[in-house]
């Protein structure tokens, strides 16, 4: 076997670790959690959000896309109508890996990979938005001062460019 390009490889070879992710995968939306190894979970974790961002689109590009890995159709039906739908609003971070203790055989460290399923916290957001627009209203008043001196100066400057025209042409 060649050496692996990116890291370790989870199984014996790539064909190997890809069905594997493939089988998570679909474990992973059919019941929207699973318990596995923490390395395991790690290399699920952009898989399924590249396939929920893929069921976002909701195109038939998309769904050919997703059935390359995904084989099972019922599991792709509810990656495209339910969990798509849940994950509109949300920008990405669909899963949350959380560590659970070792597994008492062989004391390999466990975790937990779950789909978000909480809607996105808007007033954060919200407070922020606001907080930006109370520093721009103080930014704008000095500035809307500043356009009325102008206005000011460029006024009693064009009167005199108005008479230097006017004594030139009389000049002539």
């Amino acid at each position: 076997m060649p050496t692996p390009k990116k890291g370790p490889r989870l199984a014996s070879s790539p064909a190997h670790e890809r069905l594997m992710l493939a089988n998570m995968a679909t474990s992973l939306f059919q019941n929207g959690r699973i318990t596995t190894t923490l390395p395991k979970a790690k290399r699920l974790r952009p898989l399924a959000e590249r396939l929920i961002t893929f069921a976002k689109r909701g195109d038939l590009h998309s769904r050919r896309r997703v059935m390359r890995v995904i084989r099972n159709k019922s599991v792709v039906h509810v990656l495209f109508t339910q969990i798509a739908e849940q994950m509109e609003q949300r920008e990405g971070g669909y899963t949350r890996i959380v560590k659970i203790a070792p597994r008492k055989g062989d004391a390999t460290p466990m975790a937990i990979i779950e789909l978000v399923t909480e809607p996105v916290a808007k007033k954060a957001v919200v407070k922020e938005a606001e907080a930006a627009t109370k520093v721009e209203a103080k930014d704008e008043a000095p500035a809307a001062e500043a356009p009325v001196e102008e206005t000011a100066a460029e006024a009693t400057e064009a009167p005199a460019e108005a008479a230097e025209t006017t004594e030139a042409e009389q000049a002539e």
